[in-house]
């Protein structure tokens, strides 16, 4: 329970026990007495059922409005994860091609090397030069 509420609490019940003890002592008839009890009660049940609903409908405004904020946040931080997801990706991906086309440049130098050796040790043996 809030704070107000336990502040509306205490009041009426102290404004009840107030009125009820004014009653008890004021110089009335039983009829007269027990007619202003029951408009004490009566005017208490009205003031509680009042601060009743006007709680509820704020406890009701503040949860849409949380609901609503909570909502946007979490579109937003959606949102955010998505781009921040796609960003990696994209870094990936151009990781990978870096990669991949440093490997396919490491393949095509060894097979040039490759057919400059042969070539050389081709050229070597149809001299007649001994190959070392």
């Amino acid at each position: 329970m809030s704070d107000s509420s336990n502040k509306i609490t205490y009041f009426l019940a102290g404004a009840s026990i107030g009125a009820l003890v004014a009653l008890l002592f004021a110089p009335k008839s039983g009829r007269e007495l027990r007619s202003d009890i029951s408009d004490a009660t009566r005017r208490g049940i009205e003031y509680t059922t009042e601060n009743a609903k006007a709680l509820g409908e704020k406890a009701s405004h503040l949860y849409t409005s949380g609901y609503e904020k909570t909502s946007e946040l979490y579109a937003l931080g959606k949102e955010k994860a998505a781009h921040l997801l796609d960003s990696g990706r994209g870094l990936l991906d151009e990781q990978r091609e870096r990669v991949t086309a440093a490997i396919e440049a490491g393949k095509q130098a060894y097979r040039e090397k490759k057919a400059e050796a042969l070539a050389l040790d081709r050229k070597e043996t149809a001299e007649g030069e001994p190959t070392l």
